[in-house]
């Protein structure tokens, strides 16, 4: 199955040159025939711990460039406001590939079904146990959301770029959520997750408190008609 030319990745990132590598480093090593000249756009939000110069020490092993991004919505949005190709890969920068084979088996399943929206689950493998279960949960609670609104996170989130057009991208007057916002408005037909997932840290509950991200969680599946309640500050970026 052919996939020339089908994928642009898009990475919003601020700050991140401990992280960055990392994932850089994951690209590098996965099978997906067309990595080596798959356009990687780092829509940064004007680090200042030269996030940039990092991502361009990969200029011998991928094709990357740095775009002027903001906040997640905003990076996301100005990489596929540039990017030609069919699918858009939208992918944090502090998350690194756990298999090889992910990004080659994403677009295989994209394309053989026709899916608009393709994402993964989320392994938090040095955190504690709240924080795997709390991601545990996460996954679950998207394998349910295929039988309602489907839930594909932001991590690792490809979608099918006319769809992603024609749903205006992500939602930049948001101030969390915006993933679900916009993957809850792809059909059920149309959503797909693949097995193998991606590393994360646990920085977000360091931040936060677990109680307080599992609340948040839980009121935002209560209040996912509620555009209103995503614009307000509940302490995401605090």
């Amino acid at each position: 199955m052919s996939t020339n030319n089908d994928l642009t990745i898009v990475i919003p990132a601020k700050n991140e040159a401990e992280m960055i590598p990392r994932l850089l480093t994951s690209l590098t090593r996965q099978d997906y025939p067309e990595i080596s000249t798959t356009k990687i756009l780092v829509a940064d939000a004007n680090s200042s711990d030269g996030t940039p110069d990092i991502v361009m020490s990969f200029h011998d092993r991928l094709d990357v460039k740095v775009i002027p991004g903001g906040l997640p919505s905003a990076g996301r949005n100005a990489g596929a406001a540039v990017a030609d190709t069919r699918y858009l890969l939208f992918i944090d920068a502090d998350v690194v590939l756990a298999s090889p084979t992910l990004i080659r088996r994403v677009m295989e399943l994209a394309l053989l079904r026709q899916l608009h929206c393709v994402t993964t689950n989320i392994i938090c493998r040095d955190g504690g146990f709240l924080d795997k279960l709390l991601y545990t949960g996460n996954n679950m609670f998207q394998y349910l959301s295929r039988v309602h609104h489907p839930f594909s996170t932001g991590m690792f989130m490809l979608f099918e770029r006319e769809k992603f057009q024609e749903l205006a991208g992500f939602h930049e007057q948001v101030l969390f959520a915006e993933d679900y916002l916009l993957s809850k408005q792809v059909e059920r037909s149309k959503f797909g997750i693949v097995r193998g997932g991606v590393y994360t840290s646990n920085r977000r509950f360091r931040k936060m408190g677990h109680f307080q991200v599992a609340r948040l969680f839980l009121r935002t599946a209560f209040h996912h008609g509620d555009e209103g309640f995503f614009l307000r500050d509940h302490g995401y970026w605090g």
